[in-house]
């Protein structure tokens, strides 16, 4: 693939999720540019100020360089409205990204660095708020690659794709980050083992990891799509706005390994804390 052109195509921000929320006024504003280019959408309405950031970083391919899916981001676009609606009173806005191309594509790694572009877009546009990343399959690859940035301070990666290979993925800037994994024990896609490993290396920089596994379900997390939403939500607001987290999220990030990253997503989760 380093031997062939890639088309020169943007990533860039899609609208926001809640069109009630826009930026602050700042001084300078402009159209931003992706990668190699690409135009920023700025899309907002009148309404609250953003306080807090989530990207949704949709899923994706080991090997493509054709336009992204838009598959995949209708998959994760109903967990973003989901929490820009649990959060948007308090000022929290979403945005799908959406990549340059379909694929990871190797030691390239495009879908991570348009997650970090996103950042520093999300940044650009709002102002010094604090940025969370959730992703799906290859995009949860992708935000735990780019939670280096200094404006990232959790992340949320679901059915991660974290490939087997020789060098391991990496975990050092995941320090001083709030990291949930969650994968289906039923996985047949991206494998819960290995996302078992990552986290377990993980936790040996950082003490605020924590794993969920969901049993019986796939890696669509389907089945229990409400619990997951309501795990989602609780672990994102919590470390956007400070809110204390439901207690087996607390219990999952004190616990030591391998408590801590097995914990079971019980049934009627998100019920349980309304109840």
């Amino acid at each position: 693939m380093a031997s062939q052109a890639l088309p020169a195509r943007g990533a860039r921000l899609g609208n926001p999720v809640a069109p009630g929320l826009v930026p602050a006024p700042r001084w300078g504003h402009h159209a931003g540019r992706g990668p190699r280019g690409g135009e920023g959408t700025d899309g907002g309405a009148t309404g609250a100020t953003v306080r807090a950031v989530v990207l949704a970083l949709p899923g994706g391919d080991a090997l493509s360089t054709r336009r992204r899916s838009p598959l995949a981001a209708a998959v994760i676009r109903p967990l973003a409205r989901h929490l820009v609606r649990a959060g948007a009173a308090e000022g929290v806005a979403a945005h799908v990204v959406h990549y340059r191309f379909r694929g990871w594509n190797g030691g390239h790694a495009h879908p991570a660095e348009d997650a970090e572009w996103a950042v520093g877009e999300a940044v650009r546009r709002y102002g010094d708020v604090p940025v969370c990343l959730v992703g799906m399959g290859m995009g949860a690859r992708a935000a735990l690659h780019a939670a280096a940035h200094p404006a990232v301070g959790s992340v949320v990666a679901l059915s991660p794709w974290l490939p087997d290979d020789p060098e391991p993925e990496p975990v050092k800037q995941l320090a001083g980050r709030r990291v949930l994994l969650v994968h289906g024990t039923q996985d047949e896609s991206t494998y819960p083992e290995l996302s078992l490993r990552f986290a377990e290396r993980a936790k040996k920089i950082n003490r605020e990891v924590c794993r969920f596994e969901v049993h019986s379900d796939g890696h669509s997390l389907h089945q229990h799509r409400s619990e997951v939403f309501a795990l989602a939500t609780d672990f994102v607001l919590g470390s956007l706005l400070d809110r204390p987290y439901a207690r087996p999220v607390a219990d999952a990030l004190a616990a030591p390994p391998p408590l801590g990253l097995r914990m079971p997503l019980a049934s009627g989760f998100g019920r349980a804390l309304r109840a």
